[in-house]
């Protein structure tokens, strides 16, 4: 199993500042929008976001956290019982643009799954998609991310893994790793 590093603590500082100055860029005051991190990968990513939003326009952005786990496709398939993850949004999506944030994009499905959860919160104006890593060429479904930290080109094979200081590790860190 081979490791290939794809951003490194220092770059994915950058990367997030970047990202996070799109937005505030696109959404102004933020007024009209809200941020839904995406169980697991997304979570630590949606904080850093809201975070840095916080400190570089001073504006306080509603954040809440959505698991998918029943809303999959194949959570029936497996040989094990999935144990769902906390989805907590304190607030009606109902005509707000939404921010959408998982670490990784890789078929779709897991976005897909992550719209039809997001219903039951209410019907948004406006979705849009930022991810740290967009995995192109491999989609199952037309979905584009709207905000992207770094595209990778990747076979079926491999997989991204995110390390993350929040989770225990020395510095944070994006590999590309061969199965």
């Amino acid at each position: 199993m081979a490791k290939v590093s794809i951003l490194q603590s220092q770059l994915l500082d950058i990367t997030i500042s970047r990202l996070s100055q799109q937005l505030i860029e696109n959404h102004g005051d933020f007024s009209n929008t809200v941020i839904i991190g995406l169980q697991q990968g997304g979570i630590i990513l949606s904080e850093r976001i809201k975070k840095r939003i916080l400190e570089l326009a001073k504006v306080e952005v509603p954040l809440g956290q959505l698991d998918i786990t029943f809303h999959r496709d194949d959570f029936r398939r497996g040989q094990s019982i999935l144990t769902p993850s906390k989805t907590d949004i304190p607030f009606l999506v109902e005509d707000m643009n939404v921010i959408l944030i998982d670490d990784v994009v890789f078929t779709g499905r897991s976005i897909r799954s992550a719209l039809d959860a997001m219903m039951a919160f209410g019907r948004p104006r406006k979705v849009e998609l930022l991810c740290l890593v967009d995995r192109k060429y491999s989609r199952d479904l037309p979905i584009e991310p709207t905000y992207v930290g770094k595209v990778v080109n990747s076979i079926q094979s491999q997989y991204i893994q995110a390390e993350w200081k929040e989770e225990g590790h020395q510095e944070d860190n994006l590999w590309l790793i061969n199965q």
